[in-house]
């Protein structure tokens, strides 16, 4: 969407989103250019996509962060890669495919914040529960794991409120996702450009609800939640990673317990403005060891949030994640491109330092299994209805996430059979172990 914004209107855009279902491109009208581009777990069926139209001789042009950190790859399989931010390269791609001169690679780097234009919403079909929007790029923190100061930039770049408030009244969703990495900041100016930001979309009575990432100090600033909740929103997305102070030094995010940071009291605060808090973990920490599971799904209980998303430490190419674990021989799915179907964060891809592949399932099984246990979700929907927050996104939320982690449970026994020799080498304490008996107790 952000990519048309910046197409001229002498050139017709047509936007599909696969996730939605997939088209049959033979019936569509023989485009002049293609342009895509994919999450890492994605970049399978986009080169499917570009032998596709390339073997028709369309010119195929892939952007995104995927493309960006493994642009020999991408390179590989497309006509053109554009690296980092359009913004400042996006015209010149036009021009010499018209011309056609159209270049191996454009490099964007990082766009001036009066380059950025508003995404093209009109030409999504209605069939999204949420919209989506982005105000800010870059972020501060630099965990290890994370590629966002990569590619974005470690810059806090903020767009204008004026022209923030201007997109989110062309979004025709009534629930917006603000997809900013980190919305709010860490800075004093970041936190005041972020009331600011507040004031104006409250001002405006959009009638919109939202949802967004932020980082924990969030509930530190009573004015910052008062106005966020005015502006609508209904619920935040807070990366906690860890329940251990060394698994925070580990990924570098010791931000989360500067100053003896409360974190129980954080969530509290936040929720007393009526914004539910959904709070992420991850397993797999070098630092985890057996039990990390029932800790995770005990702190999440003890901050009280409303729900969880728990993942997997996984190595996204470019990060300094990735270089650590390549260079230690400890990545265990590495037939690329075709593993990067597993790169989700929802699937151990690395070889742990003292756990073998079935313990760390096992600890991911188990920790849904305690958090989303039916009796555990009906007393998070009773203190939610007890502190004043609606029922129903943290219903569906919680029973959502009871269901995908059932199923993904089942998907594991079979990922083990497929692919768990190739992370034989991990030093891990035990074999193979049953867990049929786990996935039996996540059911109930």
């Amino acid at each position: 969407m952000a990519v048309a914004g910046l197409t001229p209107p002498e050139w017709s855009v047509q936007l599909i989103d696969e996730t939605l279902g997939i088209p049959d491109y033979d019936e569509f009208e023989r485009p002049d250019l293609v342009g895509m581009t994919a999450f890492t777990s994605q970049a399978n069926r986009a080169y499917e996509l570009a032998a596709y139209f390339r073997s028709r001789g369309i010119p195929v042009v892939m952007g995104g962060i995927h493309a960006t950190m493994c642009v020999d790859e991408a390179s590989s399989r497309v006509d053109s890669v554009v690296t980092r931010e359009a913004e400042g390269v996006w015209e010149q791609v036009l021009t010499d495919v018209l011309a056609g001169r159209l270049q191996r690679r454009y490099d964007g780097g990082l766009a001036e914040i009066d380059e950025i234009r508003p995404a093209r919403h009109d030409l999504l079909p209605p069939d999204y529960a949420f919209g989506a929007i982005q105000t800010t790029r870059g972020c501060q923190l630099n965990c290890n794991f994370c590629s966002v100061p990569i590619f974005n930039g470690s810059k806090y770049r903020q767009r204008p409120a004026a022209d923030i408030v201007k997109e989110f009244r062309s979004i025709p969703e009534n629930r917006v996702l603000i997809v900013d990495d980190n919305f709010v900041g860490t800075g004093a100016a970041q936190i005041r450009r972020a009331k600011e930001l507040f004031r104006a979309l409250a001002d405006a009575n959009t009638g919109k609800r939202w949802i967004g990432q932020v980082t924990v100090n969030f509930g530190d600033d009573e004015e910052l939640m008062t106005l966020a909740k005015r502006s609508g929103c209904i619920g935040c997305f807070v990366g906690f990673e860890s329940p251990t102070s060394e698994g925070l030094a580990e990924i570098n995010k010791k931000f989360n317990v500067l100053k003896d940071r409360d974190l129980r009291a954080s969530v509290r605060r936040i929720q007393a403005h009526g914004i539910m808090v959904v709070g992420s973990f991850m397993i797999g920490l070098d630092v985890d060891t057996p039990g990390i599971g029932d800790r995770i799904a005990a702190a999440a209980d003890w901050y009280g949030v409303d729900n969880m998303n728990v993942l997997f430490y996984t190595p996204l190419p470019g990060t300094r994640l990735w270089d650590q674990m390549k260079g230690q021989h400890r990545i265990a799915m590495d037939s690329f491109p075709s593993d990067w179907q597993y790169y989700t964060l929802t699937y151990p891809v690395a070889r742990h330092q003292t756990m073998s592949l079935s313990e760390i399932i096992a600890e991911m099984i188990t920790c849904n299994g305690t958090y989303y246990s039916l009796r555990n979700i009906f007393w998070r929907m009773i203190t939610g209805l007890i502190q004043g927050r609606s029922p129903f996104y943290g219903v569906i939320a919680n029973f959502s996430s009871r269901r995908n982690s059932i199923a993904f449970a089942r998907r594991y026994a079979k990922f083990e059979e497929l692919e768990g020799w190739r992370f034989s080498r991990s030093g891990g304490t035990s074999g193979p172990r049953d867990n049929r008996g786990l996935l039996s107790d996540l059911a109930r």
